[in-house]
C-alpha cells in the first residue's frame, strides 16, 4: 500500500521555523521525485519545491525561494521542508505529493501520482 504521511505541521509566530516531514513507503523511493504543495482557503493549490530521488535536484517556486529549504533521506525514505522566515501568507495546508520521474513540470499537481493527508501551517502575524 503506498503511503505519504506528512508530520511537522503546527502554529508559528510570523518570522519562526517549522520543519514538516513526508514519510513515503510502498513504491521505490528513488523511481519518484517528491514534491511540496500547499493550499490556503479560497485558493489554488500551489507547487511549493520539489526534490528528485534520483539526482537530488530541487525546485522552489520565487514565494518560497530563500527561505524554505527541501532535503531527502534516501535510507528513510523521508523528504523534509525546512521553513524559515516564515510569513502570515504561508498559512494553508501543506501536503506531499510523488510523481513518476521524468516529469514535465513538478509544480503541476495533475502529474502526481500519490497525495499524503496534509498538514496544517498556520503563521500567526
Amino acid at each position: 500500500e503506498v503511503q505519504l504521511v506528512e508530520s511537522g505541521g503546527g502554529l508559528v509566530q510570523a518570522g519562526g521555523s517549522l520543519r514538516l516531514s513526508c514519510a513515503a513507503s510502498g513504491f521505490t523511493f528513488d523511481d519518484y521525485a517528491i514534491g511540496w504543495f500547499r493550499q490556503a482557503p479560497g485558493k489554488e493549490r500551489e507547487g511549493v519545491s520539489c526534490i528528485s530521488s534520483s539526482d537530488g535536484s530541487t525546485y522552489y517556486s520565487d514565494s518560497v525561494k530563500g527561505r524554505f529549504t527541501i532535503s531527502s533521506d534516501n535510507a528513510k525514505n523521508t523528504v523534509y521542508l525546512q521553513m524559515n522566515s516564515l510569513k502570515p501568507e504561508d498559512t494553508a495546508v501543506y501536503y506531499c505529493a510523488a510523481v513518476t520521474e521524468p516529469y514535465y513540470s513538478w509544480s503541476n499537481y495533475a502529474e502526481y501520482d500519490y497525495w499524503g493527508q496534509g498538514t496544517q501551517v498556520t503563521v500567526s502575524s
